[in-house]
């Protein structure tokens, strides 16, 4: 399998089945669906979507019913980092190498084009329902609400928002990185599990591993942010030391972060090998974290 190439062709696949399910810009409304969908369209790995398909092919799901699911999370995610840029937030101008939605739109549309994407994953992913009347797409909808709010995403940042500028214990640290970012990685495995027909016991382990993903996954962001470049990077340096964060890397230092990745990127790996239920690809995305430069 040549993985570069297997990756281009899916990340290809997803961006039409986002596509697919975006808002046409028309009518009174068009500015706020214009940003929302200038605010998906701007690039990103689509990697929540790819390890929710992978996951369902894995356990040998088959036909449509993921992919409302795929473009939901990928809104669910896109919205998230639409409001992180703003300026009671982090207060970036760049991301993934462009403007950030708030400085092109402003940001009363940048707060609305944020609202209207998470509101809108929501009626994509209810969708699912005209594809498949299943009680799979109610459990999948559950994960989905549930990984993405007070328990999950929005929880985490939250706390996040709270410790800026204070030191906080690795324990608080690692709530954090679950929540803000494990989550929605944990939301994407467990629901291609879920709708492929995976038992109890094979999706909590898709949580586990996705847990574990999740975490190297920010520990690498957290390393990127104070060894990469603007230009390899596509969004500001040292963005975590101006907003006063305590990261990852200003707990452990730099080569205990670095070891770190690759050891809990391991313990992913061996919890999904352990499934025995064979899917390469993913395995091959879940060590190219480790690497990833951006």
């Amino acid at each position: 399998m040549n993985f570069k190439e297997e990756l281009s062709k899916r990340t290809e696949e997803i961006e039409g089945i986002i596509k697919n399910y975006l808002p046409a810009e028309t009518d009174f409304q068009k500015t706020v669906m214009e940003a929302m969908n200038y605010s998906v369209l701007a690039g990103g790995k689509r990697l929540r979507p790819m390890m929710m398909q992978e996951t369902y092919r894995m356990f040998g799901g088959e036909g449509k019913v993921v992919e409302p699911f795929m473009a939901a999370i990928e809104m669910i995610h896109t919205y998230s980092l639409v409001h992180d840029d703003l300026p009671a937030m982090d207060n970036d101008e760049y991301r993934r190498g462009k403007k950030t939605t708030h400085a092109v739109y402003g940001e009363a549309m940048g707060i609305l084009a944020g609202d209207a994407l998470l509101n809108f994953a929501f009626e994509t992913a209810v969708g699912a329902f005209d594809l498949e009347m299943d009680a799979k797409v109610g459990r999948a909808l559950q994960i989905l609400a549930r990984k993405a709010g007070i328990y999950g995403m929005i929880g985490g940042q939250v706390v996040d928002v709270e410790s800026e500028g204070q030191p906080i214990s690795n324990e608080k640290l690692d709530f954090i990185y679950r929540l803000k970012t494990s989550a929605l990685i944990e939301s994407s495995m467990m629901i291609g599990a879920v709708l492929a027909g995976a038992d109890g016991g094979e999706i909590q382990k898709m949580e586990q591993v996705a847990r574990d993903v999740g975490l190297a996954f920010q520990i690498q962001d957290d390393i990127l942010d104070v060894t990469s470049t603007l230009e390899v990077l596509g969004k500001p340096i040292h963005s975590d030391d101006k907003n006063q964060k305590t990261t990852y890397v200003t707990l452990k230092g730099l080569e205990q972060s670095k070891k770190d990745v690759a050891m809990i990127s391991e313990r992913a790996l061996g919890t999904l090998i352990s499934l025995e239920k064979n899917n390469l690809f993913l395995e091959e995305l879940i060590r190219m974290l480790i690497t990833r430069e951006k």
